[in-house]
């Protein structure tokens, strides 16, 4: 590999994003941008309407689908144990990306990667370790793509686990394995300045943003995100968001503003909108379970996550099961006790 420390400098690798970009802030704060600085970030470019066509053609060539089934029926596939572990980990993700103040966007991505990782590979019912391994390493990877600043292996603290750094590592390199080392995905979070201008226009509310960013975090829990286009999900966001009120008419109307959108999209946008309107209302959420982590996986191997010889077949295909090889007696996960 080429060295770059002649035609680069430091600073041209740092992020050039300040406190004032509408996507970067944390939770605390997205909901306090002031009308300065709302109108002066919402004014449409011709560059970025040519970066945000751009982005739509890269979700479409790179096979990015979406469900045009009820959301209950899209996650059918899936066990209830799975269901409820993925909405473990997608909060833990979010939990901890406040903590360490990451932006939306990266707690996104590492759902992304979550989902991913398991449409190419299984992990059995009860194996919460493994569970809270991925989502340890997706987040991890995530914030190595788009962070300024990462934390530590072991600054991730994960609820009656304590995993080595090295178990984390090669959890990280079989992601990366596993997703052939594409890792730069879109988000929902890139359109949502060109929906909310082009949507809203003058009249948008002065909280859209921060209810568009809360929609689509309470759908990341509940859906897959592969089935879903990340400019679907903006759209219904900032419809939702705008107005919660919609019939299927009134929103297609809204949708002639983005001329190279027609019914299809349309019918895609209104039913995530439709599956917002029912988080909000409490009639479509993954029913939570006590999760207990196993024992089981207590004298393992430290060495390496590693894919078992074994196959899992399922209905979306066949997919390598993900295990610890146990050719030594350390103990790579520990369960952490609590006092009373």
């Amino acid at each position: 590999m080429a060295d770059f420390g002649t035609s680069l400098s430091l600073s041209s690798l740092l992020c050039q994003e300040d406190e004032a970009s509408c996507f970067n802030l944390t939770e605390d704060d997205y909901t306090c941008c002031n009308d300065v600085h709302f109108d002066s970030c919402f004014v449409l470019e011709s560059e970025e309407i040519e970066y945000i066509e751009k982005l739509v053609e890269r979700e479409t060539s790179s096979g990015s689908t979406t469900c045009i089934r009820s959301f209950g029926d899209c996650l059918t596939t899936s066990s209830n144990w799975l269901k409820c572990a993925r909405l473990d980990a997608i909060e833990w993700i979010f939990n901890t990306r406040a903590i360490f103040g990451f932006r939306f966007h990266t707690a996104y991505l590492s759902g992304t990667y979550f989902d991913k990782f398991l449409s190419k590979r299984s992990i059995d019912d009860g194996k919460l370790w493994a569970i809270r391994l991925l989502a340890v390493a997706c987040l991890s990877l995530a914030a190595k793509m788009e962070e300024c600043r990462v934390p530590l292996l072991s600054e991730f603290q994960v609820d009656d686990y304590c995993f080595e750094n090295k178990v984390i590592q090669r959890m990280e390199l079989l992601v990366l394995n596993t997703l052939e080392w594409k890792m730069g995905s879109i988000t929902p979070f890139s359109y949502l300045h060109y929906f909310i201008s082009k949507i809203c226009g003058e009249s948008r509310p002065k909280d859209t943003v921060s209810r568009a960013v809360e929609l689509i975090q309470a759908l990341i829990k509940e859906i897959n995100l592969l089935d879903h286009q990340p400019s679907i999900i903006a759209a219904a966001a900032v419809l939702a968001a705008s107005d919660n009120q919609l019939t299927r008419q009134e929103l297609e109307h809204k949708m002639k503003v983005i001329s190279s959108w027609g019914s299809q999209e349309n019918e895609h946008i209104f039913s995530c909108y439709i599956a917002m309107q029912e988080i909000e209302m409490g009639k479509f959420k993954t029913p939570k379970q006590i999760l207990s982590p196993n024992t089981s996986s207590m004298n393992s191997s430290s060495n390496a996550v590693v894919e078992n010889s074994c196959l899992t077949t399922t209905g979306a295909g066949t997919k390598r099961r993900l295990t610890y090889s146990d050719c030594d007696q350390n103990c790579p996960v520990k369960k952490i006790s609590h006092q009373p």
